[in-house]
Parts: C-alpha cells; sequence; structure tokens
C-alpha cells in the first residue's frame, strides 16, 4: 500500500458539473502533485479497495486478503456481499402514517380523552422508574423530560399525568417561551365567576419541544415560578425538551430512554391483534428483520396497525415484508423534502457525506460534509457564502437527525490498524437509499455532488478516494449512462492515475452491487485506441475476474496480443500496460478461482508469444508475493503448492510447469532466479517453507540443463545483505536429483 499523497488542487470544473474529459491532457495539478502521481501498485490498490469499501459492499475480509488464498479464504470481489434489487431498484412509492406518536401541536389545545386512554392501552417504558417519576411529578408539580424526537417522550408526558389523575390534559402553543412559562399556566384558571377554582380536579399541562437558545435558558426559577401558578390551580405540568436544549446548571432534567422496539410493538399487538396472535406474528421473518432495523416508535406503531390488518386478512405478506424499506425511504425523502428551517443544508451535505463514508472515521465525514455544504451552497446561491461554524457543532444533534451512532473500531491504513471514532446509520440500508434518493429525486444537486466526488478523488487518502468509488457505484447503480458520462468516464479518460483506479474501482463495484453491462464495457475499452481506458479495463478485470476467470483471461490475451502487434518500433510498446496485464494475472492466480485460473495459463500457455509472455510474466510476480504482505513472510504460491501436494491437487503439477517454463525462458530466467531466490532466502526463516521448497524443487528438475541452473544458483547465492550463504541453500541442493 502506498502513503498517502498530498490532495492535489481539482480540475476545472463545467457548469453542469462535469469533467472536461475532452481535453484531459489539460488537466490542472501542481509538479509535486504530478510527481506522486504515480500507478499504485494492483495488489495493494486491491488491498486498498478490501479495507475500504462500506460495510454494504464489502469485498472480502481483510484477514482473508492480507493472508492470502488459506484453507478457501474469500479475498476477491467474488466473496463479498451484495446488495440486492429490494435496496437498489426504482423506489416504492408508499406513504405511511404514524398514529399516536406526531411531533406537538403548534397551538394550545385539549387532549381528547379517548386519545389518553388508547395511549394508555400501549404505553411500556424501558425500566421501572416510571412509578417514581410519577411521585416526583406529584411533589414537584413540574416535570422536565429530555431526549430525542421519535422515543416517545411526548406520550411518556402525557401517561405521566394520567398516572396522576390530571385531566383534562391540555397542550400548550410551542411558541412559549422559558420566561413566560409561568403565565401559560394562568390561560384557564378563571372560573366563569371570576374565582380562582383550586378544589376541583386535577388539570395537566404538557409542553412538548420547549425552544430554548443562547439567552433564553431554561432556569430553575421559571421553574419555582410555574410550580407555585400550577399549586394555586392543582395542576401539573411535563415539560419535553431535546438533547441539546439550553438549561441552567440548577435544572435537572430526567432523561428519557425509548422502551425496546420489540415491547412496544407487542404491547401495540395485544390491542390490535389479540394476546394470541402476538406470539406468531412477532415469529414472522419480516417483522424480525423490521426489528433489527432501528425503527422509530412511531413507525412501530405503524408497523403494528399494519400487522393488525394483517392478522385480520386486510393487508398481504408482501405489505408487512416491505414496510420497513418503505419506512426508511419515506425517513429519506423526508430529510431532503424539508425546507431549510427545519433541516439546514449544512445538515443534508452531512448526511450525503455520512451516506458515503457510512461506519468510518466520524472526524472525516464531518470535514468532507462541511466541503460538499461549500458546493452545495454554490448550486443554490453563489452570491452567499457557505456558513460553516468553526466550533460549536453538536455531534449528538447531527447523528440524532440522521438516525446513527458513534462507535470506536479499527480503521485499517498504510502503516496498521488505528483506533478511530466512527459514525455509522443504525440502519446499514440508509447510504444506499440515500443516495439514491439524491441522485434520482433532486437531479438540481447533481453539479455539487459532481465537483464533490472529484474532489474526493483526488485527496491522498485510499480510504476517502475508496468511497468516492463505492459512491459512483450507488450512482451507476441507480442511472448507468449518467453516471457513466458524468464521472466514471472524465476518471477513466484522465492523465492521472489517482483518477483512473478510482474508475476502476467504481466499475468493480458498481459490478459488485448488481450493475448490468459492466462485463461489457470492459471488454469495449481493453480494445480501445485509448491507453488510459485499456489501462482501466485491465485493472477491472483483474477484480472482476475471480466470478469470471474464462472470460477475463480471454479478454487480458486479446489485450496482450494487441500489443504485441506493434513490437516492430519498440517506441510504440505500451510498457505501461504490459505490466498492468501481468500484474492482473497475479492478482487472479492469488483468488479464489486460482485453480481455474492456473488451468486456464497452462492450456493456452503455447498459444503465441504475447500470451506466454503474459502468462509467464505474471506466475513470476505472483511467486513474489507473501503472507500478509510482510517482507519476510511465507510465498503465497509456495503456500499453495505445499496444500496442493498434500492433497494431490493437479494444481501442483501446473505450479511446477510455470516453474520450469519461467526458468527455462531467456526473456524471464532473470526474474525468475531471482524469485526463487527470495524463496530459499525465506526457507533460511522458516522450517515450513523449506520442507515446501525442498518437495517442489525435484519436480523442477528434469533435463540437465535445467539441473545446472538451480544447482549454479544454489551454489552461488549470497545470504541477505551481502552475508554469507545461507546454510538452507545446500541442504536444498541434497534435494536435487543426480542429473
Amino acid at each position: 500500500m502506498t502513503g498517502p499523497d498530498p490532495a492535489a488542487p481539482g480540475d476545472a470544473t463545467a457548469p453542469d458539473g462535469t469533467a472536461p474529459d475532452e481535453h484531459p491532457a489539460k488537466e490542472s495539478s501542481t509538479e509535486e502533485t504530478e510527481e506522486h502521481d504515480q500507478p499504485q501498485d494492483a495488489w495493494a490498490a486491491r488491498r486498498d479497495l478490501v479495507d475500504h469499501s462500506p460495510r454494504t459492499m464489502k469485498v472480502g475480509s481483510h484477514a482473508a486478503f492480507g493472508g492470502g488464498y488459506v484453507a478457501g479464504d474469500q479475498h476477491g470481489v467474488s466473496g463479498g456481499r451484495v446488495t440486492g434489487d429490494v435496496v437498489m431498484g426504482s423506489k416504492t412509492v408508499h406513504h405511511w402514517t404514524f398514529p399516536g406518536l406526531s411531533t406537538a401541536a403548534s397551538a394550545s389545545g385539549e387532549i381528547p380523552p379517548a386519545t389518553l386512554t388508547r395511549l394508555a392501552a400501549t404505553f411500556v417504558t424501558a425500566d421501572d422508574a416510571f412509578g417514581d417519576l410519577v411521585e416526583r411529578l406529584r411533589r414537584e408539580r413540574v416535570l422536565v423530560l429530555s431526549g430525542a424526537r421519535f422515543t416517545g417522550r411526548r406520550t411518556a408526558a402525557l401517561m405521566l399525568l394520567h398516572r396522576l389523575g390530571a385531566t383534562p390534559v391540555v397542550a400548550l402553543d410551542r411558541a412559549t417561551t422559558p420566561g413566560s412559562l409561568a403565565e401559560a399556566f394562568t390561560a384557564r384558571d378563571d372560573t366563569p365567576d371570576g374565582t380562582t377554582d383550586r378544589t376541583g380536579a386535577a388539570r395537566g399541562y404538557v409542553l412538548c419541544d420547549l425552544e430554548t437558545r443562547r439567552g433564553s435558558a431554561l432556569r430553575e426559577t421559571h421553574l419555582l415560578g410555574a410550580a407555585e401558578r400550577l399549586a394555586e390551580q392543582n395542576a401539573y405540568a411535563v415539560i419535553t425538551v431535546g438533547p441539546t436544549a439550553v438549561l441552567e446548571d440548577d435544572v435537572f432534567p430526567f432523561v428519557w430512554r425509548p422502551p425496546a422496539t420489540e415491547d412496544v410493538l407487542a404491547a401495540h399487538l395485544r390491542v390490535r391483534a389479540g394476546e394470541d396472535a402476538v406470539p406468531c406474528l412477532l415469529g414472522l421473518p419480516a417483522v424480525k428483520e423490521f426489528l433489527d432495523h432501528g425503527h422509530q416508535l412511531r413507525e412501530v406503531a405503524a408497523f403494528a396497525q399494519l400487522l393488525g390488518r394483517y392478522a385480520a386478512g386486510g393487508a398481504t405478506e408482501q405489505e408487512v415484508a416491505s414496510f420497513s424499506l418503505v419506512s426508511l425511504e419515506n425517513q429519506v425523502r423526508e430529510w431532503f423534502e424539508e425546507d431549510e428551517t427545519t433541516v439546514h443544508l449544512r445538515d443534508k451535505a452531512f448526511l450525503i457525506a455520512l451516506a458515503a463514508f457510512d461506519d468510518g472515521p466520524y472526524a472525516l465525514t464531518a470535514e468532507l460534509g462541511d466541503r460538499l455544504y461549500d458546493f452545495l451552497q454554490q448550486t443554490q446561491n453563489r452570491s452567499l457564502a457557505a456558513d460553516i461554524p468553526v466550533f460549536g457543532t453538536h455531534i449528538g444533534k447531527r447523528l440524532q437527525l440522521a438516525r446513527a451512532r458513534l462507535s470506536e473500531g479499527e480503521e485499517h491504513t498504510e502503516w496498521g490498524p488505528v483506533t478511530q471514532t466512527k459514525a455509522a446509520f443504525h440502519d446499514e440500508r440508509a447510504s444506499l437509499v440515500l443516495l439514491r434518493e439524491v441522485w434520482t429525486g433532486h437531479p438540481s444537486a447533481r453539479p455539487a455532488l459532481i465537483q464533490w466526488l472529484r474532489r474526493l478523488a483526488e485527496d491522498g487518502r485510499p480510504l476517502v478516494r475508496t468511497r468516492a468509488a463505492s459512491t459512483v457505484a450507488v450512482l451507476a447503480r441507480t442511472d448507468l449512462p449518467s453516471a457513466m458520462a458524468l464521472v466514471i468516464e472524465p476518471w477513466a479518460r484522465s492523465n492521472r492515475f489517482r483518477h483512473r483506479l478510482v474508475a476502476v474501482n467504481s466499475l468493480t463495484l458498481a459490478h459488485h452491487i448488481g450493475t448490468p453491462n459492466v462485463p461489457r464495457i470492459l471488454d469495449t475499452w481493453s480494445a480501445a485506441e485509448d491507453r488510459r481506458l485499456r489501462w482501466v479495463a485491465v485493472r477491472a478485470y483483474a477484480l472482476i475476474g475471480p466470478e469470471r476467470p474464462a472470460q477475463a483471461l480471454a479478454a487480458l490475451r486479446a489485450a496482450a496480443r494487441e500489443l504485441y502487434r506493434h513490437t516492430d518500433d519498440p517506441d510504440d510498446f505500451d510498457v505501461e500496460t504490459a505490466g498492468e496485464l501481468a500484474e492482473a494475472v497475479v492478482l487472479l492466480l492469488l483468488s479464489p478461482a486460482s485453480s481455474e485460473v492456473l488451468d486456464d495459463l497452462r492450456t493456452h500457455l503455447d498459444d503465441d508469444r504475447a500470451v506466454h509472455d503474459l502468462a509467464v510474466g505474471g506466475f513470476i510476480s505472483a511467486c513474489g508475493r507473501t503472507q500478509d504482505d510482510e517482507r519476510h513472510g511465507v510465498p503465497l504460491v509456495l503456500d499453495w503448492y505445499a496444500r496442493a501436494a498434500t492433497e494431490e491437487n493437479r494444481a501442483a503439477d501446473g505450479i511446477a510447469h510455470l516453474w520450469r517454463e519461467a526458468l527455462g525462458d531467456p526473456h524471464h530466467t532473470t526474474s525468475a532466479l531471482a524469485a526463487m531466490r527470495a524463496w530459499v532466502l525465506a526457507a533460511d526463516r522458516s522450517t515450513t517453507v523449506e520442507w515446501a521448497l525442498a518437495a517442489l524443487l525435484p519436480r523442477l528438475v528434469t533435463t540437465p540443463t535445467e539441473y545446472q541452473r538451480l544447482t549454479h544458483l544454489l551454489r552461488t547465492m549470497p545470504g541477505e545483505d551481502g552475508n554469507p550463504p545461507p546454510e538452507v541453500a545446500a541442504r536444498l541442493l541434497g534435494t536435487l536429483p543426480p542429473r
């Protein structure tokens, strides 16, 4: 894996946000960036892709990939997870109402007694503290509940008053301020004759989402004044606030925690379908899946309503199965259809960034979200600069809006794993649904989004570039023609290797999540006149090849033959693409399709010079790869041979055959001997490697020339760093059959 390169300035962008791909040579960059823009080794590039691909499209585990081909581990694209049409297909247009869990009304009014009765029938709590809370309200007259939206805090407030018998319950206008709190409880104090009623039944007040801000904080004096007025009327009040409300230190709110969604669902089902039906309904696979996705309580209530109809024969199984995804789609649509007063443009930019960097470092997501906000603001109003506060951003508020969580986890870097604070959606499908909604539902955002993605492709951090590719893969799955024309093709035609690599990863991940026609694109590009397109095609073949090795190798052979047609003029020979072809063979040989690839290489070895060089060159490069990419790690091909020989697998014959071809070919003898010398040095450090090499070497000697070549190597090779010959060389020399 290469180290982090400095970020480069973005290229000029057309008015519609597209890259000027018709003039790739004009791409701007600093001399320093151009100097660092070298083609990343294909093996390291694939490791970056594995390490940094999002959880919805993992292309293999880090351990399996880093460890090479061990006991059938999946470390190619074909071993990952594919997201199906249920998420990436067309949007499902359904709208559900969420009964009983709406936000507070904007004006005062009495809560209907029937509503309180209905809520009481389905109300559950997260613990046994609710009874103590009722007694606290009885003593103090006024209580503050702190909690996030859609956690049941309003219902809890109403139930506290209901348990006390404080009826009727009046909902106060949200425009009430902390300073006018006491006055709010005088609106209904007076009886028709003008006197104050202190002897009647207790009365309840609920004030949801009290608005507080700096300079207008809720203080203890406000609560004491309110309690005095409430006592005069024999009344009680519950006030709900959000987790970011501005409260003085002498105000002690009760932090409301929502009950378990399964408990809430069961309570609603008892009312709607009867006690006997609850176990059966909760056992449905669709219900279990719904509960696993962390839905809000308002959605739980709506789902219970649907399940009640399903139990009565009024709803279909498909409606039940699709409810979870439909709820998620409605939530995402709600985020982006809300105006600026409800969901600020900066928050929308953060949501998009979180979709791209789901389960990635929070600080990185926030940083790049602000960069996207800048681009979106330019689209919305170029005369108004993006106002990005340096401090004061509340992480909890952001995550609450995004229905996301923070966690500590390891992030892979070129220096090894490091611990990071990560942000992730509770529902892992959210990133895919959100990106699809933004790309297809809000096309006016495309220019800014394209500019942002192009900036990400310039970033020096592999994680950022990989997530740019995964984001474009989702866009391609949603709308392939637009994603190709606006993003992928400009990258693929770029003179910058970094851009082309992001195009490779975009196509690879797009194919991985089921985007059609990606192999057809690669087939076309592999035969293109443009060397840059051929480079992209070859790299992508190496990554998607394990699932279609015969087709991938056929395309690589065709590309190799095309290169050799121009050998009459050495200046025209595309050395860059030739190296990429060999690296593609390496990745295929060390993939889950290794056996099929090895058989194919051996079958076509003698077709022509181009194919022979492709197979042998790729094989020798593969012999240089080690376990976990450690300098002194176990050679992966040798480990493969040892297992194949033990199992009497034909792969052992294939490996020995390619070794003989490599050592005997004048064009490759030098590099083959260098690879064998590295294996001998590895054997000097590992008994396991020595035994494997001792089993292989006799099979490489079938002629006197082969014997002389290997004996000369073992007798004359120096040790590491100019040290004397390793002792293992003499032992291995004894394994060669005399000729």
